[in-house]
């Protein structure tokens, strides 16, 4: 009997923590359109993304897909027609593990677009180990943080030209366990899967905060979120086959379903609730106090610098 009460145990919690995510989770009930509105979603060929692409093309937006698989994006953007009945939908390819490749989708999209009213930066990966890209930064460090940060920096000029507009950053909950350590932002002195995806949310967080203040007063805002415990693809790349079964398995069914993952995303990108908030965090369409190191003024600022000088690009102060 002693042996059954732990298992009992955790399995009850389970269940409760079950209910208690699908009760309060948050429905975006704003019936804005976006007709004549540009948005780009990295990582919008699957997961949380492909869901956030589905419902803002249902409501008119031209859809630009930043993804690195050109077959997935193939696929997505065929379900997304389908669904939709939005033939405005696209592919551009970006891969965030190269920051060649990231100015070169920047490039790409200033040809050809004229204005760009949301950014959301969704891509995340988790698992990728210890490795560093070409660019000689911590591989998982950048895909999650200092990619999107260089993106947003070469778009913002785009996205003043087309204000009012919105810049979104999917971050987690588990900023909440991520370090500041500006000896260590490339994960260069100690990491673990773990800490480097945490890292990179908290870094993500500050960099909205930092963003939100560096452009106060022209109509350009920039917010995070967390999404919620969901079934998604981030932990695909873990390499101990039982770790990553497991943590699927939970997850799976500790999960809202992808599209209610998405509906803060989309709150964020169309309701005029939040036209003139920013520099936030949120979850379940609702603001929420994100952890006390995501709301320091002055590490947000250091970071951003740091940042800057890590990517090569400095966005120009007017």
């Amino acid at each position: 009997m002693l042996f059954w009460l732990p298992l009992f145990s955790f399995v009850l919690i389970v269940i409760i923590v079950k209910v208690y995510l699908q009760l309060t989770s948050g429905i975006c009930r704003s019936n804005a359109h976006m007709v004549g509105k540009v948005v780009i979603i990295t990582g919008g060929s699957s997961g949380i993304g492909l869901e956030t692409a589905k419902n803002l093309a249902e409501r008119g937006a031209k859809v630009i897909i930043a993804c690195r698989s050109v077959r997935r994006a193939a696929k997505a953007i065929e379900e997304i027609i389908k669904q939709t009945g939005n033939t405005n939908v696209h592919h551009r390819q970006l891969d965030l593990s190269s920051l060649k490749s990231v100015r070169e989708f920047c490039s790409n999209i200033y040809k050809t677009e004229k204005r760009l009213d949301v950014l959301i930066n969704n891509a995340a990966a988790g698992g990728l180990g210890s490795g560093k890209t070409e660019d000689g930064l911590h591989k998982g460090m950048q895909v999650n943080y200092f990619g999107p940060f260089l993106l947003t920096c070469l778009l913002v000029p785009l996205l003043k030209s087309s204000a009012p507009s919105r810049i979104i950053n999917v971050s987690s909950s588990m900023h909440k366990y991520g370090e500041m350590d500006f000896d260590n932002l490339n994960m260069e002195r100690y990491w673990s899967d773990h800490l480097v995806y945490a890292n990179s949310k908290l870094f993500l967080n500050l960099m909205t905060l930092e963003l939100s203040r560096r452009l106060r007063g022209i109509n350009v805002t920039a917010n995070s979120l967390h999404p919620g415990v969901t079934a998604t693809t981030v932990y695909k790349n873990i390499k101990n086959s039982i770790i990553r079964e497991i943590v699927n398995t939970l997850v799976n069914f500790l999960n809202k379903d992808l599209w209610q993952a998405s509906q803060t995303s989309v709150y964020l990108a169309v309701s005029p609730e939040v036209s003139n908030i920013s520099g936030r965090y949120f979850s379940d369409c609702r603001e929420k106090q994100p952890s006390l190191l995501s709301q320091d003024l002055e590490l947000a600022k250091r970071l951003w610098i740091e940042s800057e000088n890590l990517v090569d690009y400095k966005l120009p102060i007017e």
